[in-house]
């Protein structure tokens, strides 16, 4: 059984240490530099010296904390949503995110977008050199509003890189995801918008997809991007891998802040015209709620990526949303593991013959499991969940039928 521990997540972040789709856009786990001084493949992609790229770019990285999580309720609630929780243990994801960016880029030169509630948690969380370039929304209008009201309101030099990350996910090779960094921000220079495709392990529903424009080789650092899909159905996913140039969507960009603008104000002149009077209005919530609700995938890289100004970087670097009790179960789960527990707060666990679950525990009581098979069993001290690992995504409606019923306490 293996078991972990986790706090709240509330000090300062410390860091942490098909077939067709890999023939045809090659992908390789993380390498050492040669005694000769030769390429290197690091993360997936073919690189010269790391170092050399890190040195090479100015950037800074736009950070997203809007919350959400509701497939990962009971746990991730409105008050403090899945970025500030430690699901893996150690840092909360937030900080875990910020922490994994060092050195490549410092916390000066970190910045946080998200919900003015989450202003305290974001200061608990965070050394004070990054809570202090927190960008409060006034209201959560997506990811395309929120990259824009970045690329407005911090004041950087128009060729600097801009970095767009999630605050949520788990990558376990961490110097792998900072080489493709690099990498992408040297790509970019030229204007190009560059995104991290993760090699898919299987037709995945709850993810997005990047479809390059055609097959890479080991000597590409990039391919051009041909379009991107949002959640598929099992059937097309299926179709999308079967094609060898489908990655998923890890909603991880680079570009310049320039690059970021133009192609704003070219694809989506209504949101940027709306984020700047917002900026300058006396009732900001009110214009800024007004802003059309997309993502930045629909809003800017699906008509750049007609204009061949999108290029996309195939990475393996150990890539997890978390976004739902199945995802964390696999993130954790070891070879051999037949059962995970997860215990905070004072909690404990007891199984006996059980296999293939995730116990997941706040409630500060003994959680006994007793031969369960491929469930997930999430204790907290107001409520319990218990679902089939397989049936994992429909926890979403759980929240959603909540929601209906009034039930806002529970939320």
């Amino acid at each position: 059984m293996k078991l972990i521990g986790v706090g709240r997540g509330s000090s300062p972040p410390t860091p942490e240490g098909h077939a067709g789709l890999e023939e045809r856009c090659p992908l390789v786990s993380v390498g050492g530099r040669g005694s000769g001084g030769a390429d290197v493949v690091t993360g997936g992609v073919m690189v010269s010296d790391p170092g050399d790229l890190v040195a090479s770019r100015a950037m800074y990285a736009v950070i997203l904390a809007g919350g959400g999580g509701t497939r990962l309720w009971p746990l991730s609630r409105v008050a403090r949503p899945k970025p500030f929780l430690a699901l893996t243990g150690g840092s909360s994801l937030l900080a875990s995110t910020v922490a994994r960016l060092d050195p490549l880029i410092s916390a000066s030169d970190v910045f946080i977008v998200g919900d003015g509630r989450y202003r305290e948690l974001i200061g608990a969380q965070l050394a004070a050199t990054v809570a202090d370039h927190f960008i409060e929304e006034p209201v959560g209008r997506n990811t395309a509003a929120a990259v824009a009201l970045a690329a407005v309101r911090i004041d950087r030099p128009g060729d600097e890189i801009m970095a767009v990350l999630p605050a949520d996910h788990r990558i376990r090779d961490e110097e792998g995801f900072r080489t493709a960094l690099a990498t992408a921000a040297d790509i970019a220079a030229d204007g190009s918008l560059v995104t991290l495709g993760i090699r898919p392990t299987g037709p995945q529903t709850g993810y997005g997809y990047v479809v390059a424009a055609r097959s890479g080789d080991d000597s590409e650092r990039s391919l051009p991007v041909e379009r991107f899909f949002e959640k598929p159905t099992h059937e097309r996913a299926q179709e999308l891998l079967a094609g060898g140039r489908a990655l998923w969507n890890a909603g991880i960009f680079v570009w310049r802040r320039d690059a970021a603008l133009e192609g704003l104000r070219r694809h989506a002149p209504d949101i940027l015209d709306q984020v700047t009077q917002a900026l300058s209005a006396g009732d900001k919530a009110v214009t800024y709620g007004s802003i059309r609700s997309t993502s930045i995938d629909y809003a800017l890289l699906e008509p750049a990526s007609g204009e061949g100004r999108v290029r996309v970087i195939p990475i393996d670097v150990g890539w997890s949303d978390l976004g739902s009790w199945a995802a964390l179960d696999e993130a954790l789960r070891e070879d051999g593991d037949s059962v995970v527990a997860v215990m905070a707060d004072g909690s404990e666990h007891l199984d006996l013959d059980s296999h293939d679950i995730l116990v997941h525990a706040t409630g500060g009581r003994l959680v006994v499991t007793v031969g369960l098979r491929d469930l997930i069993v999430v204790d907290t001290p107001d409520a319990i969940l218990i679902c089939d690992r397989e049936n994992a995504q429909a926890v979403k409606q759980v929240v959603e039928r909540l929601a209906a019923e009034g039930q806002t306490d529970r939320l």
